[in-house]
């Protein structure tokens, strides 16, 4: 009876959710206290019923109970225990479970850490988030039960996507709808202050915590996922334009900007329709891409194979979302203060700068994610668009954004001057401009684009190194948002170094391989000394052992595999990888070629810099988590009336 009390609680969880949406707000209507009163119980209680139906599929999967369809379609019995467990979300039913989880988790943590807010405005918030969890809800009910009997029971399930068999998609998931979920607590915020008709700083220094965490979040999924293609796909790529990648860096784009637009409207009072624009518009990207992964109109490593019913129904919830959002926005939009006035050069107009060009930039993202798909709806052929158009779009786009991005930091309010930014980045400009041009020629090879990726990252991490040794000669306390900010961006500035040094003096080569045979690539030589079969719990493995040399002397064994899956023909591929400070060697196994002896395809690559792409995101990450818990977010809310 466990998936039948899953979903049991799934059905109270969407009652609750629609006291949640509907009592609150009507009581900010009535002025009743006891209608504002049911929204923290309310979103408690939904997350706690949401709670018993996740651990009751859980529960499923854990104890082989392939009397649930969705369990026979995504375990086996032998799959090991922490993949059944993270098989929960490996498939569209149980991902949408998880996301629903955590939607209802995010009200919870908003009723439970809002105690300071005026109780009007935390109905608000709370109402609209019920308002989204009654879609949702309705949806996994009608189209996407996890819960579904399966009669007669096979006596054994299919097992999980081989792909997701791997420890970082059990966390992967998580952290990516961490973020894109938490998206709809600034769009709640957002929607609260329009129907309040109060767009003033107050609404905005209460979401943007929110919003840092889930940027936060979003990041970290977004390089998990990259971290997982690289080594996991055996392509030895990190990023490939996937329209499923592209789903997750729009909302993400969008997010970024609305950071830094909320910190105009808290700090300044403007930018408040702008900032309430861009609120709506990275939760309408998130959703927009649950549209993309779930409608069944990509093919993608990424992506859930669904039917377009369901697909339909993630349509229709967006249309409705955006319109009502934009309608309410029309509505309050001419009672918006144009805030405080700025001049043409100040901290105001390059932030204002730095969030229209991530606009831009999200939107030649989305044209290039869209538009193969609309002509297609169209029948009128079929159209890929790749790398090259993103490439040649989105990589100009940040010359200028990480440029405005560090005078942005340094600027005064109001008005500021060309001199005393000069004055105060004179050095860093110096030194970024003759790094950028040394450390390419200190590598081996000067171009162009290296030369500018190096200065731009150069300069976006040498000030904020300036800036934190400049505060820290100064006496007085150092807030934690101020080491988040700069974390931040010197995670991006490793980040900017990382591709470029990456993608400027990368080498692959793709060669067939006998025992004993040698492949170098530049100072280092790889030996295939063995190829041994490796039994695996639900697998077996062709295991290639690589003997790795450097100058004459083997430092390293490298151990690549071919695996096979006893319920999936697909063969897959782990790659070995050997990571240092400056470096990756990445060796892949492929198929066995029909010779005498037997050769097989391996692929060998040097991969310079590829580690600072995962330790920018860290610091990135950390960096935004920081920012958010930043003691003057946990300060009293002045005023109880809203």
């Amino acid at each position: 009876m466990i998936p039948e009390l899953g979903q049991f609680a799934l059905i109270l969880a969407l009652g609750v959710a629609f006291v949640q949406a509907v009592f609150p707000l009507a009581g900010t209507w009535r002025h009743n206290p006891a209608w504002l009163a049911l929204a923290r119980p309310a979103a408690g209680l939904q997350f706690g019923l949401l709670m018993v139906a996740f651990s009751c599929l859980a529960t499923s999967f854990l104890g082989n109970d392939f009397s649930v369809a969705y369990v026979a379609q995504h375990s086996n019995s032998l799959l090991p225990k922490p993949y059944q467990f993270a098989a929960v979300w490996g498939g569209h039913e149980g991902s949408l479970l998880l996301w629903i989880v955590m939607l209802a988790g995010w009200g919870a943590a908003v009723a439970l850490f809002s105690r300071n807010l005026p109780m009007p405005m935390v109905a608000r918030v709370l109402s609209v988030m019920g308002w989204i969890g009654i879609g949702f809800l309705a949806f996994i009910i009608t189209t996407s039960n996890p819960f579904d009997r399966l009669m007669p029971a096979p006596a054994d399930g299919r097992d999980l996507n081989p792909l997701l068999q791997d420890p970082g998609l059990v966390i992967h998931p998580p952290m990516l709808y961490m973020g894109y979920v938490g998206l709809s607590v600034a769009f709640s915020f957002a929607l609260a202050a329009l129907l309040a008709g109060r767009l003033d700083a107050a609404w905005a220094r209460w979401s943007r915590p929110w919003t840092v965490i889930a940027w936060a979040f979003l990041t970290f999924g977004i390089g998990l996922g990259s971290w997982w293609a690289y080594y996991e796909l055996g392509w030895g790529g990190w990023w490939f334009w996937d329209p499923v990648e592209n789903a997750s860096l729009m909302p993400w784009l969008v997010a970024t900007a609305l950071i830094h637009s909320l910190m105009v409207t808290e700090k300044r009072g403007g930018f408040k329709a702008w900032t309430v624009l861009l609120a709506i518009s990275a939760f309408s990207l998130s959703l927009l891409g649950t549209f993309l992964v779930r409608s069944g109109v990509l093919t993608s490593v990424h992506a859930f194979a669904s039917d377009p019913t369901r697909g339909v129904f993630i349509l229709i919830f967006l249309a409705i979302v955006v319109g009502i959002s934009l309608s309410l926005f029309a509505w309050r939009a001419p009672e918006v203060t144009t805030g405080g006035s700025f001049g043409l050069l100040s901290r105001e107009s390059l932030l204002l700068s730095n969030s229209v060009l991530l606009v831009v930039a999200t939107a030649a993202v989305l044209l290039g994610t869209l538009y193969p798909l609309v002509i297609d709806a169209l029948n009128l052929g079929k159209l890929s668009v790749g790398p090259p158009y993103f490439n040649l779009v989105f990589a100009p786009l940040m010359v200028p954004l990480l440029f405005v991005l560090v005078p942005g930091t340094v600027a005064r309010w109001r008005e500021a001057r060309v001199p005393e930014l000069i004055r105060e980045l004179r050095w860093v400009g110096l030194g970024a401009l003759v790094g950028g041009q040394l450390a390419p020629l200190a590598l081996g090879a000067w171009s162009w684009g290296t030369a500018i990726g190096a200065t731009l990252g150069l300069w976006v991490g040498l000030a904020s190194l300036q800036h934190i040794v400049v505060r820290l000669s100064k006496p007085g306390r150092i807030g934690a948002g101020f080491w988040g900010m700069h974390l931040a961006h010197l995670g991006l500035a490793v980040v900017v170094l990382g591709i470029t040094g990456v993608k400027s003096y990368e080498v692959e080569r793709d060669v067939r391989m006998g025992l004993g045979d040698v492949v170098e690539i530049g100072p280092y030589s790889f030996q295939l000394k063995a190829l041994q079969e490796v039994p695996g719990p639900n697998y077996r493995a062709m295991r290639g052992v690589f003997d790795v040399s450097r100058d004459g002397r083997v430092f390293e064994q490298m151990m690549p595999e071919k695996r096979r899956y006893f319920s999936s023909a697909m063969p897959m591929t782990e790659a070995a990888i050997d990571s240092g400070f400056w470096r990756d060697l990445y060796v892949s196994l492929g198929d066995v070629i029909q010779t005498n002896p037997p050769e097989w395809s391996v692929r060998v690559y040097y991969k310079p810099f590829v580690p600072w792409l995962w330790t920018g995101v860290l610091l990135m990450t950390l960096g935004g988590l920081l920012a958010a818990i930043d003691r003057r977010y946990r300060k009293s809310a002045r005023g109880g009336r809203d």
